[in-house]
Formats: C-alpha cells, sequence, structure tokens
C-alpha cells in the first residue's frame, strides 16, 4: 500500500484508522513511505513542488510509526530504510526542478536529503480485538 500516497495526506491518522477498520482480523499492514529524520526548513515545508513530489507533506519517523501504532496495529516495524543519494535526486527532473525553483544550492540540497528516508513499515491488526 501506498508509494507515498499517504503523504499526500494532511491527517495520517485517520488514513491508517480507515486501513485498520478495513484488514480483517489477522490482516498485515505494509508500506513504503517517506519520512523525517530532522524538520524540514520552513521553505521545504511551504514549497507546492516539494509536496508533489511528498517531501513537504512528510513526517517525523518516530511520529509515523506512533500514528500506525495508535490506530491499533502491533508488531509495527520498519522492514527496510534508505536515504537517497543526492546525486541520484539530482538527476530527476521533479526533485531538480525543486532545486532549481528554491534556488538551492547542491549543499542546501544534500543536507535537506540526508533528512529524508524512504522506509517499509509492516503491522498486523490482531486477530481478536
Amino acid at each position: 500500500m501506498s508509494n507515498c500516497v499517504i503523504n499526500l495526506s494532511p491527517d495520517k491518522a485517520k488514513v491508517f484508522k480507515e486501513a485498520f477498520r478495513v484488514l480483517n482480523p489477522g490482516g498485515r499492514l505494509m508500506i513504503s513511505d517517506i519520512v523525517l529524520l530532522e524538520d524540514l526548513p520552513k521553505f521545504i515545508k511551504e514549497s507546492i513542488e516539494a509536496y508533489i513530489a511528498c517531501v513537504s507533506g512528510a513526517i517525523m519517523k518516530d511520529e509515523y510509526l506512533q500514528k500506525i501504532k495508535a490506530a491499533g496495529f502491533q508488531d509495527v516495524r520498519v522492514i527496510d530504510e534508505t536515504l537517497f543519494p543526492i546525486e541520484f535526486m539530482a538527476n530527476d527532473p521533479t526533485t531538480k526542478g525543486i532545486i532549481d525553483s528554491l534556488g538551492m544550492t547542491l549543499d542546501q540540497a544534500k543536507a535537506i536529503a540526508n533528512s529524508v528516508v524512504s522506509i517499509k513499515v509492516s503491522g498486523i491488526k490482531p486477530a481478536t480485538e
């Protein structure tokens, strides 16, 4: 489920609660999404381009995992976590557009990129509620 789609929702807790509601008891949740290790600068948070690229809609990793747990999922764990090398991001047309439109230097982009990670998260709806 997802592929950064949850990042586009302003109410991520509601998304996780709905996923919990529709799963059968014992059902599993697997999500791939973008989270933050450090807070983003204000100019990134307010950027339409960064929102479309699923960056400015991202929240802190711990907060993201807590929202999944608060929805009722158990055994919530990060299966994989990946930093994105800025060299790859600079070659991506969307990311390059963000960097150019915001007038960022490559060093500024690298600093921001180091705070953004892709995670794969799993959780289980208890077999009995």
